[in-house]
């Protein structure tokens, strides 16, 4: 018969022993997970006999391979077995968050921020859930994460965003000057440093930072955009061709930049190129397009292009009979194209007939003149 010494030995040795596998298994999954390892990691801590204890661990491991449905339910039950854990409800309310159920979201972070409403980044969380449900109140909890921390540059960006939204550009301005004190290269403030100066009109200084974003290896199609804008403001229009190019680059079928390119051409009186681009422009549209088909005609009546003109003005009238500008330079250019003395005449008067009332019949009636004269100088 086995004496009670030698089994509480025994069961205190199993229990040792128990203990000590219990902590390999724990060794060697953290070990699996700091090594990115998720996966394995997951089935060691699955193996571990108090589960409630790593289920942050389970559900970190989860959201580290993009699970993130089983990542809740572990953050569930962590949440149970450790409420007192901050980050681990922390962590659990971002997920909520991130996966778009922000109403539970919303009630751990209040509840967190009960707890320590001190912590500027409960605040800065709580903020980017109500602005996802469109609360007012969201700006109040960014107010209140920059009170506490006057440093944090994500705070910063969202009410300098704020301010600009209400065209309250100084004090954006001052807010984008502070968090770049901090952090010179935040590519977010010096985005919005140059949106701010560019919705002041200031082109100039719009156009430096805008530049600066370039140098910051932030090139875009909106960034090209915008600089183009602003160098044609300036009256640049080289520089506002370059970049116009290289918004082609991001979307080759851009139709709007192609039109631009044609009326920047257009002012540097490089018409070749101006028509170029505003017949590629009209190659992908197919809507009404009466401005564009008049712009495409005054170019081509620029290089004396005289039936080109006359048939882009005929489209414009074809799109829109009542519109008497397209009507008119139809008129001129066709004065300009045909020869004889007659056809002139006669585009004249049928103008006239058509548009009685027209600005343009004073213009008319000068020309007819000055035909007549002609014709009669020749006759003699």
């Amino acid at each position: 018969m086995i004496k009670f010494k030698t089994l509480v030995f025994f069961v205190g040795l199993g229990i040792v022993c128990n203990m000590q596998s219990q902590t390999a298994v724990l060794d060697v999954a953290d070990s699996l997970f700091a090594n990115g390892n998720y996966s394995k990691a997951i089935a060691h801590y699955k193996s571990y006999e108090a589960q409630g204890e790593v289920a942050d661990k389970i559900a970190r491991s989860y959201v580290a391979i993009g699970n993130y449905d089983e990542a809740l339910s572990y953050y569930e039950t962590s949440v149970g077995v450790k409420p007192n854990d901050a980050l681990i409800a922390f962590e659990y309310a971002r997920l909520l968050s991130k996966t778009r159920k922000f109403d539970d979201a919303s009630t751990v972070f209040r509840g967190l921020i009960a707890i320590d409403e001190s912590n500027p980044n409960y605040h800065y969380e709580l903020g980017l859930v109500l602005e996802e449900q469109r609360d007012s109140m969201a700006v109040h909890s960014f107010q209140r994460t920059y009170d506490l921390d006057p440093a944090h540059q994500k705070a910063i960006y969202k009410l300098a965003k704020e301010h600009m939204s209400e065209r309250k550009f100084e004090a954006a301005n001052i807010l984008i000057d502070k968090g770049l004190e901090g952090y010179a290269n935040n590519v977010s403030l010096v985005n919005l440093k140059a949106q701010n100066y560019y919705h002041q009109q200031d082109y100039e200084l719009a156009i430096v930072w805008f530049e600066k974003l370039i140098e910051m290896g932030e090139s875009s199609a909106f960034v090209h955009e915008k600089l183009s804008l602003c160098y044609a403001q300036e009256y640049k229009y080289e520089k506002a061709i370059e970049h116009r190019k290289l918004v082609l680059k991001y979307d080759p079928y851009d139709a709007t930049t192609m039109y631009v390119l044609g009326t920047y051409y257009e002012e540097l009186q490089d018409y070749p190129n101006a028509e170029k681009y505003i017949v590629q422009f009209l190659a992908l549209k197919d809507v009404a397009l009466v401005g564009e088909y008049t712009k495409l005609g005054t170019i081509y009546n620029r290089q004396e292009k005289y039936k080109e003109a006359i048939e882009a003005f005929q489209k414009a009238v074809k799109e829109n009979p009542e519109d008497i500008s397209a009507a008119f330079f139809l008129v001129i250019s066709k004065d300009k194209y045909y020869a004889d003395y007659d056809a002139k005449v006669k585009v004249y008067n049928d103008f006239k007939v058509k548009y009685p009332n027209s600005p343009f019949t004073k213009i008319a009636d000068r020309r007819l003149q000055e035909l007549k004269e002609e014709k009669f100088l020749s006759d003699n």
